[in-house]
């Protein structure tokens, strides 16, 4: 997100009306429902997460501790019980749509 000089883009009526209610602070104005990008949508972050996540259901399906996936992955013992969980439900839908 970058910032962008009220006085350069709003006409002096409406720049003038908008410092009655707020006057030389930060104002955040939120975009229409129509152009609204979904968390991660601009990155690779969400195929990232995936692949960490999908990595660290493999290494506790090999013997790895929850306490050694926690080292590994730095994340906190709730964070890869809550994640392997997740994995083992999202290996159960696939297993049961191949039937």
């Amino acid at each position: 997100m970058s910032y962008k000089k009220a006085k350069h883009i709003l006409p002096e009526e409406l720049l003038a009306a908008i410092q009655e209610y707020i006057d030389g602070e930060y104002i955040y104005i939120p975009r229409k429902d129509q152009h609204k990008k979904s968390w991660g949508s601009s990155t690779t972050i969400k195929a990232e997460l995936d692949l960490r996540n999908a990595n660290i259901y493999h290494d506790f399906l090999s013997g790895m501790a929850r306490e050694t996936l926690g080292e590994k992955y730095y994340l906190s013992r709730k964070s890869i019980q809550r994640i392997i969980l997740k994995e083992k439900r999202k290996a159960a839908n696939k297993q049961s749509l191949r039937f």
